[in-house]
């Protein structure tokens, strides 16, 4: 019989697992604690178990580590990892700082299967769903690969923020981003990161927006790109499926905390969407929602056909969304120097294989 990786399992999974054993449910979170907090490699670590509930961990399970097949560090200090895991697929993670805090950015699918034409990671096609643990594995593994106290307060921590921005999409997997939210924000004996400190990113799998909504309470983050269905129809394929009306219905619909906003997320390509008309379009379809507007200027990499707007275009466009007063960024990009575009990790080391192929 082959063994599971116990961090597969939310922690209400494995108290229904171990009431199955005759086990108290409550050996859960000791289990929980030992693998997420203490970092433990081994059930033979885990002290407060008995030697029995060990053996029968042991015989079961295993707690699998992803094996780091690259680290690339840019002189801006973000750190890109790329993963590859037990069939020798590969996945992407990144260490992105900012002024105050940091943010790890992680993937939810080995490739993607959406098909968006300025995505890099698109152009690999879909492979495979990750698991769940090895979506919480990657927050868990680069923890471990920048050590801290265990009591160290929140600000502390190598790294403030989550988001599910990396390779795939989040929804598309979501039973298993969903298991992995439970891990990542159990505050007592998971990961202890804040709901409030976590962003699952979609393209706009409408279908499932309620699901996600009703069973986290994590950030949601929309990736747009177009004010208009026939621009938005070329750039990103689900847009035939659900079209911006549908979409922005969809999140008008959205629960939301106090406070809290939808972040929209606009990647700025020139001469497809960065014109005056797409900004007063833009302004005047998000007025039904609570949202805020990341704009995001195109990450140019070798073979795209798509350009990043100058600077001055992009303070244009910025500067209209503020007259409209609406919350608004523009997000630089990190790690220039380096594998910078989101599945170019993994791209480069595909074609170093076929290529010693």
């Amino acid at each position: 019989m082959k063994k599971r990786d116990i961090k597969d399992f939310s922690r209400s999974e494995l108290e229904a697992w171990l009431k199955e054993h005759s086990i108290a449910p409550y050996r859960a979170g000791q289990i929980f604690k030992w693998i997420y907090i203490r970092q433990a490699d081994s059930f033979e670590e885990m002290t407060d178990l008995g030697k029995e509930l060990r053996a029968l961990l042991e015989e079961n399970y295993t707690i699998a580590r992803l094996e780091k097949a690259n680290v690339e560090i840019s002189s801006d200090g973000t750190r890109k990892y790329l993963f590859r895991l037990s069939d020798g697929e590969y996945t992407e993670s990144v260490l992105i700082p900012g002024k105050d805090r940091k943010t790890l950015c992680i993937s939810s699918q080995v490739g993607c299967a959406q098909g968006c034409q300025f995505c890099l990671t698109a152009k690999g096609g879909f492979k495979r769903n990750l698991t769940a643990g090895e979506i919480a594995g990657q927050v868990r593994d680069i923890l471990f690969d920048l050590p801290m106290d265990e009591d160290a307060a929140e600000t502390e921590k190598p790294f403030q923020n989550i988001v599910f921005m990396g390779m795939g999409e989040p929804l598309a997997n979501l039973s298993q981003v969903l298991t992995a939210l439970s891990i990542i924000t159990d505050g007592d004996y998971g990961l202890r990161f804040s709901s409030r400190r976590v962003t699952v990113s979609t393209c706009g799998l409408v279908g499932r927006l309620a699901e996600l909504g009703e069973k986290s309470q994590v950030n949601l983050a929309v990736s747009l790109n177009a004010t208009e269905n026939s621009t938005r129809n070329t750039l990103m394929p689900v847009n035939t499926t659900y079209p911006i009306e549908t979409l922005l219905g969809a999140l008008e619909d959205y629960p939301l905390r106090q406070r809290e906003k939808i972040t929209i997320e606009y990647i700025l390509m020139e001469g497809i969407n960065d014109t005056d008309a797409d900004a007063e379009r833009l302004i005047r379809l998000l007025r039904p929602i609570q949202a805020k507007i990341n704009l995001l200027p195109f990450n140019e990499h070798e073979g795209s056909e798509f350009k990043r707007p100058g600077d001055a275009k992009v303070e244009h466009f910025l500067q209209k969304l503020h007259d409209a007063g609406y919350t608004a960024i523009v997000r630089k990009s990190m790690g220039q120097d380096i594998s910078a575009a989101c599945g170019q990790l993994r791209a480069n080391q595909i074609k170093q294989q076929t290529e010693k192929d």
